[in-house]
């Protein structure tokens, strides 16, 4: 009986259940407060305030919606976020992949150092760098453009994309690299034709990444911009709160309409990115 009991909580405790157990969990707590925060949006102040807590909105009002597009510029917001996010992403994936392909395939002599400088630089934490990065913008006169944003995203999220585009690019047979510049492409031909192309879930996953930073990231968005024509989403959704009021309600609102592109696009790319992150950790 005692043997029978010790099997069972061991087979427990590394089979199947635990993981059915550790996973809904995991997925509890990554939907937990986005859940929360749709039924606050879906609820007017009255019940917001009621005691005891209502989980369930009991008179689903879309009022909410319409407020957080009217009190504040909201898509204005949004198409700042969404072509900052864009652009730097774009010049990202760039540059990360010309730099993983060096790392990748040219005999760089100090190759281990320079990996090791990239990994140690995506650790510095973002307050550190806002000081020089503020005077740097503002020695360019970049302050209060689309550029002050674009360029330091483009640096934050370089290490992340350039490590995982090394461990993809290290996997490619240098043959095909080598067939297609015998038939005549040159090395960023065959970079950008061969190599490319089939590091497509690293591609991607760096891509998601450095959009999910960029349209996310708040503190430099904050510091570099007071022009309120060019307010990205985080900072606009800070103006709904008033002197004596913090409306709940719209400000939940405004945050799922921030939250949607954002889950749209990894929806729409969940083998590539999901294929990326594991392919990625295997190779490396």
């Amino acid at each position: 009986m005692t043997a029978v009991s010790a099997t069972s909580g061991t087979s427990f405790l590394t089979g199947r259940p635990l993981r059915l157990a550790v996973g809904g969990i995991l997925i509890l707590n990554g939907l937990f407060p986005a859940l929360w925060i749709l039924f606050t949006s879906l609820k007017g102040e009255p019940e917001l305030l009621r005691k005891p807590i209502t989980w369930l909105p009991q008179a689903p009002t879309l009022e909410n919606y319409l407020r957080a597009f009217t009190d504040q510029p909201l898509l204005l917001f949004l198409f700042n976020s969404f072509m900052v996010a864009l652009l730097s992403t774009i010049a990202t994936l760039f540059v990360s992949t010309l730099a993983a392909y060096a790392l990748a395939r040219l005999n760089l002599r100090f190759r281990d150092l320079i990996l090791s400088a990239i990994i140690a630089v995506s650790t510095f934490p973002l307050v550190t760098l806002l000081v020089p990065l503020f005077e740097i913008m503002r020695a360019l006169g970049l302050l209060n453009t689309w550029a002050a944003l674009i360029l330091p995203y483009i640096v934050l999220s370089l290490p992340v994309c350039t490590l995982i585009l090394v461990s993809f690019f290290e996997g490619i047979p240098r043959d095909l690299e080598n067939a297609a510049m015998v038939d005549g492409c040159t090395r960023l031909g065959a970079l950008f034709k061969v190599v490319v192309p089939l590091s497509a879930p690293g591609v991607f996953t760096a891509g998601i990444l450095a959009f999910v930073n960029a349209w996310d990231e708040f503190l430099l968005a904050l510091s570099f911009n007071s022009n309120p024509a060019l307010r990205t989403l985080p900072v606009g959704i800070t103006l709904y709160q008033g002197e004596f009021a913090f409306p709940w309600p719209v400000i939940s609102a405004a945050l799922i309409v921030g939250i949607v592109p954002v889950a749209v696009l990894i929806v729409i790319f969940q083998e590539r990115v999901v294929s990326g992150l594991t392919s990625g950790g295997i190779k490396g």
